[in-house]
């Protein structure tokens, strides 16, 4: 089977952007760079939400003749593989060997798993918090950047709990740090109000997804479960 992977460049405080969308000093240098296209060599199938899409699909079209060869191919692995863009809107995809699907289906993407000869990523905090919720992912890439921003975009989900295994770690020049998880035997918990007459949350063991009722109660029900809609 193959692994679904998160990989994700975060702050030391564990946000992908600040409070105004900038990410501008996630940039990586040459030498993080070579690392990254390492590990995405492999990668068969991207998973991504339209707004992180929207970013990555510049390199379908990049000028390469005058970048440097860490661009060149990081290019070349981004095109070579397939993309699956979840997305309520987005009419067309905008480069090949892409396609649109409405929703994050937890039994669509088991089967992927199942039937992909090389392994799957998964990027966007939005769709990985999904996709974490039912199960799905398998494996975490942090590439923690030195620099604290105070806000923004989290990395991760609240309200979940993964019991982690530390597989691989590395430091670089430029002060990156990049760590390798494994998710340990065990589905994530995820924490649940009760209902309204009760004050305190439970962990349930997952994958567990909740929908908020008009009046307020919560209702939980375990996976499979309906399809995830797109965020957007």
């Amino acid at each position: 089977m193959a692994t679904l992977i998160y990989t994700a460049i975060a702050s030391l405080d564990g946000y992908v952007n600040d409070e105004s969308g900038n990410f501008d000093w996630a940039a990586p240098d040459e030498e993080v760079h070579a690392f990254v296209n390492d590990l995405e060599r492999p990668i068969g199938t991207y998973l991504y939400g339209r707004k992180l899409y929207e970013t990555m699909v510049a390199w379908e079209t990049m000028d390469l003749d005058e970048q440097p060869s860490v661009i060149r191919d990081y290019a070349e692995i981004w095109r070579a593989a397939d993309k699956v863009v979840f997305s309520k809107t987005l009419e067309k995809p905008a480069s090949r060997r892409t396609r649109i699907e409405r929703v994050l289906d937890p039994v669509s993407i088991g089967g992927m798993k199942e039937e992909s000869a090389s392994d799957l990523a998964i990027g966007g905090p939005h769709l990985a918090a999904e996709a974490i919720r039912a199960g799905l992912v398998d494996e975490y890439r942090f590439f923690l950047a030195p620099v604290v921003i105070g806000g923004g975009t989290a990395s991760l989900p609240d309200n979940v709990r993964l019991d982690l295994e530390l597989i691989d770690e590395r430091r670089f020049d430029s002060g990156f740090v990049h760590l390798h998880y494994r998710r340990s035997c065990g589905l994530p918990c995820v924490r649940r109000p009760l209902s309204s007459r009760e004050s305190s949350c439970v962990w349930s063991s997952a994958p567990i997804a909740w929908q908020t009722c008009g009046d307020g109660r919560s209702t939980s029900w375990s996976w499979p479960s309906p399809s995830y809609a797109a965020s957007s």
